[in-house]
């Protein structure tokens, strides 16, 4: 799944608003982004919400884009992969077009 385009994922669902369709835009490029950043860790699921206090099921789904979270989430996320939150917001920007908005 991380190897197909974002704009291919969200578009299989047109019948969804365009503000839904950002929505999931950007849940699979932070989904994408916890990814990487936990297999470059080598660290399974399991280990790794234990490690960092993040449930296992919640983040399996957040990798998959499937759910949205919490800014605390957010916070533990960025902390755990050695990163500022507001550096960790821009990995997930450069994952996203240059033109993402969610009222466009």
């Amino acid at each position: 799944m991380f190897n197909v385009t974002l704009k291919y994922i969200c578009m299989q669902d047109e019948d969804i608003d365009i503000q839904n369709l950002n929505k999931r835009e950007l849940l699979i490029a932070l989904g994408i982004i916890v990814h990487e950043k936990r297999e470059v860790m080598q660290k399974g699921i399991n280990t790794f919400s234990y490690e960092y206090d993040i449930g296992n099921g919640l983040l399996s789904r957040l990798e998959k884009g499937q759910i949205d979270t919490k800014i605390t989430t957010l916070w533990k996320l960025s902390n755990a992969f050695g990163y500022k939150c507001s550096d960790f917001i821009k990995l997930i920007e450069e994952k996203l077009p240059n033109d993402f908005n969610f009222y466009n």
